[in-house]
């Protein structure tokens, strides 16, 4: 497994609400990747037990093998996604999203990785575009979690 981004951040939420969202994942995963930076149309094309399959202003998103482990004040959620943008760019990775109880809040952990994207356009996003797509991942999961509180 080679990590391609590591970081966490913190959520005004509570675990139960991070729980019950992965209820409709189609619904979960459309809320937090409208929240995207540059995403201004997301639609969910389909749905399954352990997958979703969306269509954004950039492309198709097909998200598989999730699974969601919940014990106590933890939540672990794992993918794999695959993203076409276009017949020529296709990237794949893993995603694994642990939330854990904080205080008054949610600890959000992330960890992208086998991320597999060719090319040359594919060797500026693995090298630099880390950091920045890291943090939107987990901003993205913050805007949605904490509108679900309020």
């Amino acid at each position: 497994m080679a990590i391609w981004f590591e970081g966490e951040g913190e959520i005004e939420a509570d675990v139960a609400t991070v729980a019950s969202s992965y209820d409709d994942l189609g619904g979960h995963f459309v809320g937090v990747v409208s929240r995207m930076p540059g995403m201004s149309s997301v639609e969910l094309i389909e749905q399954g037990a352990d997958f979703v399959k969306i269509r954004t202003n950039e492309g198709v998103m097909h998200r598989s093998n999730i699974t969601r482990s919940v014990s106590g004040d933890r939540v672990v959620v794992e993918f794999d996604e695959e993203y076409k943008a276009g017949e020529r760019v296709a990237s794949t990775s893993h995603f694994a999203h642990t939330f854990s109880a904080a205080g008054d809040g949610v600890h959000h952990h992330l960890v992208v990785s086998d991320l597999a994207f060719p090319g040359v356009l594919g060797f500026f996003y693995r090298h630099f575009g880390r950091a920045s797509m890291g943090k939107a991942f987990l901003g993205s999961n913050k805007a949605y979690f904490e509108s679900l509180q309020a």
